[in-house]
């Protein structure tokens, strides 16, 4: 069975022309996607999650990181002239995580120091919580789409095998590339969609992290502030 396979596959390789006239193959894509079988449906439908994941979280973390670069010393000329109410009238009109928090610390004013600071971390952390929305489920697709592709290879090996017990002494490389097609096309979708949405990831959990630095520095100011002298 397998010399016969063998003697196949090298008939099959000297009538490839070779030199100038040879012809190139081309591999159109949707055929090959089509050749995964289910399993690169399910990949596709992954890499459209992800990317949607990315694009929309990539933008609201954009937008929770921008500041008027005068807001914290708007607040503090406020806050010293006595202007509470127009301290938080700005924190409302900024509609950020930094404004909210501010605007917490305002509302807390005449209580003990711990508990403002308290109170500012407490929506300091429900920001970054907001901000944090579905990446975790941008890791599992990048934890996920590897293994479905390693499945699909797994499937289709295993129907190449299958075809080749089932075809005895009639084995052809056309009977064969069916399984082998899948085992190879879903391994590769599986990295690309994995690789793809790691990247992702990282990048949104890095642009989280500079926002939460950006908290902690204006918490920081905020709390400086209150133990400058009332005017």
């Amino acid at each position: 069975m397998i010399p016969n396979m063998i003697l196949q596959i090298n008939e099959a390789v000297q009538t490839i022309p070779v030199g100038q006239g040879a012809h190139e193959i081309s591999l159109p894509i949707m055929n090959l996607l089509i050749k995964g079988g289910w399993i690169m449906a399910v990949l596709g439908l992954l890499s459209v999650i992800a990317v949607y994941i990315f694009i929309e979280r990539y933008l609201t973390i954009n937008k929770a990181s921008k500041e008027d670069k005068n807001f914290m010393n708007n607040i503090r000329n406020f806050i010293l002239d006595g202007k509470l109410n127009s301290a938080k009238d700005l924190c409302t009109s900024s509609n950020s995580p930094i404004g909210r928090m501010i605007d917490k610390g305002i509302s807390r004013l005449g209580k003990p120091l711990n508990d403002i600071n308290a109170a500012i971390e407490n929506v300091g952390r429900l920001e970054v919580s907001k901000l944090e929305k579905n990446l975790a489920g941008l890791a599992t697709i990048a934890g996920a789409a590897p293994m479905l592709g390693f499945l699909g290879t797994v499937i289709g090996m295993v129907r190449a095998f299958y075809d080749m017990a089932m075809a005895g002494n009639n084995i052809n490389i056309e009977l064969l590339s069916k399984g082998i097609y899948q085992a190879m096309i879903t391994t590769v979708g599986g990295l690309i969609v994995g690789i793809t949405a790691y990247i992702f990831y990282n990048l949104l959990v890095s642009k989280v992290q500079n926002v939460v630095n950006l908290l902690e520095i204006r918490t920081s100011e905020f709390m400086d502030l209150l133990h400058e002298p009332v005017k």
